[in-house]
């Protein structure tokens, strides 16, 4: 390192938010204001911090939000310098942390660095690659048929409560190869924890885990916790529990959101309602709009630098947060484009180690979630009380509270009323 090299990185402003500059205001991003409007604070804070932020993941929790496009990348790609072990950090952080379940560590590749995230990347990548991705448009539209069955006569749905979220739920509970009464064991716990009692919840939750990979290892079948006992990496019990668990909570959540959102956009704004209706823009371009505008994880990808990094000219603390914006950065000026069509150059699905494994089967879930409804109820509309959306407060995902809709009452779908057509088994 050269005497001006040296000058420069001692005179680089401290990472604001910092323990070392406890002065400098964070944004919260738990916050419902923030939730209402997330790209207006995403610019705010582009101008005035440039590609990093100091942010608040929850009261008394500090962050670093990356918001530029190139400054991800390199984030992304140096995993040695950025890790995404939490470990260090979670020790400091009290029990009762609103966040804490989402970022504290288990024995799953997205809270792993060097040889374990290897080893369950593996594992978890040769799982979903065993999934029969031609026999999923058949599941969807199983699952799919008799849920707007159940809506269809009335005019109105709530899509979010009475069709999105159950079908999400029911095609992950299906790839885990999960029976009917474990599943019953796992929506009680859910319902418990989204109730307030985290503490039943959660321990509910992990029997339910734990028993569908009792169940598994007693009688294999053709999903990914079958795949995964068997996967020459030798999982343990609870880490093939804690594998099933996080495809449970981040790809239930990641698929509802991404269904609702792009929904929410064929539904609302006339250069795909028109489009998708009419055949000149498919559902996955919608996707696409949605996954570099409004993406269902807007904030994760998070990382650790294991000691204080110069990045930026910004000094970055050791073993604090480092949150990459996937909706900030896609929408960076510097790298964003005026036409999207076809355009999948974001960064929703992550990037480097930590990609999502799983990009063609959300894909093709969504696709055929979506399809199928605007098939059935073509004239359906967004109805929203007082005409505009509210979102979930949250600073990691982008989802919607509710999509009520309305649409004229249609007939049941003729394929899922006959008692002579078998519907293919779901588990």
């Amino acid at each position: 390192m050269t005497r001006s090299d040296f000058r420069r990185l001692a005179q680089a402003p401290v990472a604001p938010g910092s323990p070392a500059d406890p002065g400098e205001p964070r944004v919260p991003l738990h916050l419902p204001e923030f939730a209402a409007d997330p790209h207006r604070v995403y610019r705010e804070l582009r101008s005035r911090y440039g590609s990093l932020a100091p942010v608040e993941l929850a009261p008394g929790v500090p962050a670093t939000l990356v918001i530029g496009y190139a400054t991800a990348l390199r984030v992304l790609n140096d995993p040695d310098r950025f890790p995404a072990d939490p470990r260090a950090w979670h020790k400091e952080i009290p029990a009762g942390c609103p966040v804490l379940p989402e970022l504290e560590w288990r024995p799953v590749a997205s809270r792993c660095a060097g040889p374990e995230l290897e080893r369950y990347r593996r594992a978890v990548a040769d799982g979903i690659d065993g999934v029969d991705m031609y026999a999923i448009h058949t599941i969807v539209e199983d699952i799919s048929g008799p849920l707007i069955n159940s809506f269809c006569a009335d005019g109105q749905a709530e899509l979010i409560q009475q069709y999105v979220f159950p079908l999400a739920f029911e095609v992950i509970s299906h790839l885990l190869g999960c029976p009917p009464e474990i599943v019953r064991q796992i929506a009680s716990g859910t319902a418990l924890r989204e109730a307030g009692d985290t503490d039943t919840g959660g321990r509910m939750l992990d029997e339910a885990m734990m028993n569908l990979v009792l169940h598994k290892r007693d009688a294999p079948g053709g999903d990914i916790t079958s795949d995964l006992l068997r996967h020459p990496v030798e999982l343990s019990d609870e880490e093939v529990s804690q594998h099933i668990a996080q495809v449970y909570g981040t790809g239930i959540e990641f698929e509802l959101n991404l269904i609702a959102n792009t929904l929410l956009l064929i539904l609302t704004d006339e250069r795909f309602g028109g489009s998708v209706l009419g055949g000149n823009l498919t559902s996955r371009d919608a996707l696409d709009e949605v996954l570099f505008n409004d993406p269902p994880l807007a904030n994760l990808l998070i990382t650790y630098p294991r000691m204080p990094i110069l990045l930026d000219d910004v000094w970055l603390p050791a073993h604090q947060p480092v949150v990459i914006s996937m909706a900030a950065c896609n929408n960076d000026p510097a790298i964003r484009s005026a036409e999207l069509t076809g355009n999948r150059a974001h960064l929703a699905w992550g990037l480097g180690p930590h990609a999502c494994p799983a990009q063609s089967l959300a894909y093709i879930i969504a696709e055929g979630a979506i399809d199928q409804l605007l098939d059935a109820l073509p004239e359906m509309y967004a109805d929203f009380p007082g005409d505009e959306p509210q979102w979930r407060p949250g600073p990691f995902h982008r989802s919607l509270a509710a999509l009520p809709v309305t649409f004229p009452p249609g007939a049941p779908l003729a394929a899922y009323t006959d008692p002579s057509v078998q519907a293919a088994p779901h588990f």
